[in-house]
């Protein structure tokens, strides 16, 4: 039943925080002294989040409700509630309208729903750790190169290169969006073009030595830890898909009658077609059992309800004393490109289809998520068979 304003008042605290529910996502939270806080509970890009919208009798219920409804619209128009609470207050903060932190914020809020989480993290770390401290106050139409380059080369001189080129990147974007919204009118990381130390571009380690491949996977079959993570580790060399979508696979999305997983792409954000080989099956199979009920065909170790952790399969690789140098988890990927093209001599185009790669027709339309299916059905059975050849 929805609350109502007496239902409100007769909420008397308890030993422990306890919750009221409204509806629609709206409860009312009441602490052990007494105090009410309303919350929105909603989910955003398929993580639950909750928003604080203030405290009661200040905030009255007919007004959290309507607040309550803006949050809902802010989803419907893919703009995360949080995010533009805190850009928000950075402007009740009395930050310029103008400045660099709150057009950086105001930027990452429009950019964020088409990244992953973990990239749209990454991004706020480096702006929050090496930026906002020097000149997120400062009005980004006043900030000069020299100033630009005086923050970044902080980055630079501890040893972070490559983070201290991020940076630089991140803050042309920023800048450009300024330039559109009318609050610039100059790309100043433009003219730093050159100023930083080179990065060393590195290659994500892959074995693709057909013999060390076969020892590579023996050494997974005989992976002693749990079997999440060791149905993960197996999995990963049969279906070639990038990390982040191998431990994020969910149970709704895979059809074992069928033997397919139908999938979101992290990076491009289309949909894409996972054959699955006999061999994949019944790994899946196997773990069904375990974690069939659950949301997530890998759930993580500290909680079921959220994905095995990004670093879970690149452990179990070190434990087993496979050196980074020799193997990342993308590197799965550069191992079934290199000799599906070189070993089996398949199509380069179906290979890439497969890695979920974009791939044009002769009139430079890209092909649907079904081009080629047929072939990739058999190119994944023999890559399946392939593999456990060389592992006897």
């Amino acid at each position: 039943m929805p609350l109502s304003d007496a239902k409100i008042k007769n909420a008397m605290p308890k030993e422990k925080t306890y919750r009221v529910y409204d509806e629609r996502g709206l409860y009312l939270e009441v602490s052990p002294k007494g105090g009410k806080w309303w919350r929105f509970k909603y989910r955003f890009r398929g993580k639950e989040k909750r928003v604080s919208l203030g405290t009661y009798p200040d905030t009255k219920l007919g007004k959290a409700r309507e607040k309550r409804d803006e949050a809902r619209r802010l989803v419907s128009e893919d703009i995360d509630p949080s995010q533009h609470k805190k850009a928000h207050k950075a402007a009740q903060a009395h930050l310029s309208a103008n400045s660099f932190e709150l057009v950086a914020l105001e930027w990452h809020s429009k950019k964020s729903p088409a990244w992953s989480q973990i990239h749209a993290d990454n991004i706020t770390g480096r702006l929050k750790r090496d930026v906002f401290p020097w000149m997120g106050q400062r009005p980004i139409a006043e900030i000069t190169a020299p100033e630009l380059l005086q923050v970044i080369r902080r980055v630079e001189e501890r040893g972070a290169i490559e983070t201290a080129h991020r940076v630089l990147s991140n803050c042309g974007e920023v800048f450009r969006y300024a330039i559109a919204t009318g609050r610039a009118e100059r790309d100043v990381p433009a003219d730093l073009r050159g100023a930083l130390q080179p990065a060393i571009k590195k290659h994500l380690a892959a074995v693709t030595e057909p013999k060390r491949v076969g020892e590579l996977l023996r050494m997974i079959d005989g992976y002693q830890g749990t079997l999440t993570v060791r149905c993960a580790l197996k999995l990963a060399p049969l279906v070639f898909v990038r990390p982040g979508e191998l431990r994020t696979a969910k149970w709704e999305d895979i059809n074992l009658d069928q033997a397919e997983w139908r999938f979101i792409v992290s990076k491009t954000k289309t949909q894409h077609i996972v054959p699955l080989s006999n061999q994949a099956v019944a790994i899946i199979k196997e773990l069904q059992p375990l974690t069939g009920q659950r949301e997530f065909v890998f759930p993580g170790a500290r909680s079921p309800k959220r994905p095995m952790s990004n670093n879970a399969i690149l452990s179990a690789m070190r434990r087993m004393e496979i050196g980074k140098e020799e193997m990342s988890g993308h590197g799965f990927r550069a191992m079934a490109r290199t000799i599906l093209d070189e070993v089996l001599e398949i199509r380069p185009d179906i290979i890439e289809h497969q890695l979920a790669h974009q791939v044009r027709d002769p009139l430079g339309r890209a092909y649907n998520r079904t081009a080629h299916l047929p072939e990739r059905r058999a190119m994944m059975q023999d890559w399946a068979d392939y593999l456990d050849s060389l592992k006897t």
